[in-house]
């Protein structure tokens, strides 16, 4: 709770029990005996009351008397504080002293407040929390020591230093060191990148080997957090079409009731005293017109609806999901088709070793040997062979290694000549070859010029990926596509094994748009995902871009309008989920709080609703209207 919030909480306490104190005091009799005379009346009690009141609502009446200032008169604090004074005028006027209504108005008015507050902060707790994933901190060195400090804190032309396994902080400059980096958060792709002396890096690489000292070229407040923070904080600003008709309905609904009310107090004595000669009655048709301006205060559907929303963002955010606005809320409950990209999105975009072929040698022994060849080699697919070897490495054994670009390498291991790559290095060498049906990537493998078999090296599809599709389906998805620049054997084996309609491969990034594009249509809402630079024209094209926050580039981040800050793919369906729950939220909260108003100033213009239900058609549909949206934080899927 924020520190306004417990200095409201403090006076909704101080003021009810002051109300109580009061209304006690009012209805004892004096001591002795003398009846008709109450221990607190007249002036004195006036008083009393009027300052219970301004403790519960001064602040009410200081932003009805600005916008009145502000010629902006027709808003809920309007409503309040000619309701409210003017119950206490009747009260005068009629002189029953009883002010109760008027304060109690005013003061369930106010817990209604601090229930929207409430929930509010319990949203924005919950997004603020999806931040924690920001980089802690920077190295800075001084005095030959390193020194941790915010990122913050780093300015322009600084000198930091990154070591292995940690994150770069903020974009520069290498002066000084050599190293790979994981830049699959830049580019969606999976080929570490070899850095040196002179070449940029962007905050997000994870540095995977050496030492490096860099130059900062950009502020941390530019960095790819921090933009998402930004994100965060304007998403309030992106009004979804529900909103947009509730700021509307309420400029037009709320000057009428205020002149309905004020027809309501007049016209009716008049035509008793003009029609009917009789008495005007103007106490009891002015108590009907101020009851009927309580009643139809729109606190209910100006504070819930929006507050569905937010509280929707909030629960969403809650589960590593960040939604950039309430537009983007509303549109992603009604998305029926979803493209995804293939690497990074739906496979790990990571290789290993998956079988080896028509070799005479022992699994082990060949992938030893070709260990050994490229152990100077950061290429993915050296990696993946080292990695399923999972032996020491001892660099003495290896001799003569000659990389060939785009075919391979060469070695010459304990002797013996060793030649690994593709066909093309087998077609060079002169040497025969086995051509594999497998998917994946082929290394071929000759040993001494005699073809010694191939290894299938394959990107790993995401181990929720599959569970993602199907929880889709569930949410009422019709159709899923992948699209990817992959050869077509294998995109067409990926959307097998996943259970995908349709997969369109050998795609450049600019086809990606065109694909989407053919696809999209005038009553179908189309989702794309995707995590590299090369999706964030299509991320921006598509009806709603969603892209994998943990791993995504910043062009991605940036063009989407749902990031999933955990890359899981099964999160697609929970926020399609939430969208849904939180569009039938907004609803149930708009036939609730209209339905209750109209009953409601019916039975008010015709005398038999008091202050008190209209506390109940106001406040209390208002505090049942939150109570509804805060529904929104937690969905089970």
């Amino acid at each position: 709770m924020t520190k306004k919030q417990k200095k409201m909480l403090k006076r909704i306490v101080v003021a009810s029990a002051a109300l109580v104190i009061l209304s006690i005091a009012s209805r004892m009799t004096l001591a002795g005996g003398v009846q008709g005379k109450d221990i607190l009346s007249g002036i004195p009690q006036l008083l009393l009351y009027l300052g219970v009141y301004i403790i519960i609502g001064g602040d009410i009446l200081k932003k009805a008397f600005k916008g009145i200032l502000n010629r902006q008169l027709f808003d809920e604090n309007f409503l309040m504080a000619v309701a409210t004074l003017g119950a206490f005028a009747l009260a005068i006027y009629s002189k029953s002293g009883d002010y109760v209504e008027a304060i109690a108005v005013m003061l369930f008015y106010q817990i209604g407040e601090l229930f929207q507050g409430i929930a509010v902060g319990k949203s924005r707790k919950n997004i603020s929390a999806l931040m924690d994933i920001r980089p802690d901190y920077a190295n800075t060195e001084k005095d030959g020591k390193l020194e941790q400090v915010s990122p913050d804190e780093v300015p322009v032309g600084s000198i930091i230093v990154v070591q292995p396994g940690e994150k770069i902080p903020i974009d520069g400059i290498i002066i000084e060191g050599t190293s790979t980096l994981d830049v699959k958060s830049l580019t969606g792709e999976s080929m570490p990148q070899s850095v040196s002396s002179g070449t940029e890096v962007i905050s997000g690489s994870i540095n995977i080997s050496g030492l490096l000292k860099i130059r900062t070229t950009k502020l941390f407040g530019e960095s790819t957090v921090s933009k998402i923070l930004e994100l965060v904080e304007n998403a309030t600003s992106r009004k979804s079409k529900s909103e947009h008709f509730i700021s509307k309905f309420a400029k037009v609904y709320t000057p009428i009731v205020c002149y309905s009310a004020l027809i309501l107090a007049i016209v009716p004595p008049l035509c008793r005293i003009l029609f009917m000669n009789a008495s005007p009655l103007w106490g009891n048709w002015i108590y009907r017109s101020l009851t009927f301006l309580v009643i139809s205060c729109p606190c209910a559907l100006v504070i819930s609806i929006p507050l569905s929303f937010f509280a929707g963002i909030g629960g969403a955010s809650h589960e590593g999901i960040l939604v950039k606005g309430s537009n983007y809320l509303e549109t992603l409950s009604k998305v029926k088709t979803v493209v995804f990209d293939k690497t990074g999105t739906l496979t790990e975009g990571v290789f290993e070793v998956v079988s080896i072929h028509h070799s005479p040698l022992e699994d082990r022994k060949l992938l030893e040997y070709v260990a050994l060849a490229e152990c100077a080699s950061n290429h993915p697919i050296s990696r993946s062979i080292k990695d399923a070897y999972n032996g020491t490495i001892d660099l003495s054994r290896v001799t003569d290694i000659q990389e060939l670009g785009g075919k391979g390498i060469t070695a010459v291991v304990d002797g013996t000549g060793i030649a690994a790559g593709n066909e093309k290095l087998m077609q060079m060498l002169g040497i025969p070859y086995c051509t594999c049906h497998s998917v994946g990537t082929i290394v071929h493998v000759a040993i001494n010029r005699d073809y010694a078999g191939h290894i299938v090296i394959s990107d790993r599809v995401k181990g929720n990926a599959k569970e993602a599709i199907k929880a889709l389906k569930k949410t009422g998805i019709d159709k899923t596509v992948m699209l990817t620049g992959d050869i077509k054997a294998v995109a067409d084996s990926v959307a097998q094994q996943l259970d995908i309609d349709v997969a369109v491969s050998e795609l450049l990034p600019e086809d990606k748009v065109h694909e989407v594009e053919k696809l999209l249509q005038p009553n179908r809402t189309l989702a794309f995902v995707g995590d590299g630079v090369n999706d964030a024209p299509v991320l921006s094209r598509a009806d709603i871009g969603i892209a994998m926050g943990a791993k995504g580039s910043d062009a991605a981040i940036e063009a989407a309008d749902i990031v999933l800050m955990d890359d899981n793919p099964a999160k697609i369906a929970k926020a399609i989920s939430i969208s849904k729950k939180c569009i039938g939220i907004v609803y149930q909260n708009i036939v609730f709080a209209i339905g209750i108003k109209v009953s409601c100033l019916i039975l008010g213009a015709l005398g038999i609703a008091n202050m008190w239900l209209a506390i109940f058609a106001d406040v209390g549909v208002m505090i049942l209207a939150i109570l509804n949206a805060i529904r929104a934080l937690r969905v089970r899927t």
